[in-house]
C-alpha cells in the first residue's frame, strides 16, 4: 500500500530549530501536511483536535517528555495504533527498551538526516 504523501504528521519538540529541521527534512521527502507542538502537552491538545498520520517526537521535553506522550498516545483508543517515531539526543540502551515496551514504532538519534529519517519511515510507514 503506498503511503500518503499528504497524511497530516505532527512533530513534537521544545526546540524550535529542531521543529524547523525536521519540518524541511520532511518537506525534503515530499510530507506537506505538518504541524508542531512545543511539548506533549501541547500535542495532546492538538491530537484531540485532529487525526494525524504520524507523530515524530522528541524525548525530553517539559513539562510532558515525549515518553509520556508516548504512554499516553499508546493508551488511548482513538490514537493507540498511531505511528510513532521517537526522537532523542540520548543513546541510552534503556532509554531505547523503555520506549520500545512503551510501543514506538521506530527510534532515531539526533543528529540524522534526511536519508535517516527516510529509512526510519519506511519501515514505519512502507516505501514511498
Amino acid at each position: 500500500m503506498a503511503v500518503d504523501m499528504k497524511m497530516p504528521i505532527l512533530i513534537v519538540d521544545d526546540y524550535k530549530t529542531m521543529l524547523r529541521i525536521v519540518r524541511n527534512l520532511l518537506n525534503k521527502l515530499g510530507f506537506s501536511d505538518i504541524d508542531e507542538a512545543t511539548d506533549g502537552t501541547d500535542a495532546l491538545t492538538k491530537l484531540k483536535s485532529r487525526r494525524y498520520g504520524l507523530i515524530i517526537s522528541d524525548w525530553n521535553m517539559q513539562p510532558m517528555t515525549g515518553y509520556e506522550l508516548l504512554q499516553k498516545v499508546r493508551a488511548n483508543e482513538s490514537t493507540k495504533s498511531l505511528p510513532f517515531v521517537m526522537v532523542t539526543a540520548e543513546s541510552k540502551v534503556e532509554n531505547v527498551i523503555a520506549a520500545r515496551k512503551a510501543g514506538v514504532n521506530n527510534y532515531i538519534i539526533k543528529p540524522f538526516s534526511a536519508e535517516v529519517l527516510k529509512a526510519k519511515l519506511k519501515t514505519v510507514l512502507g516505501d514511498f
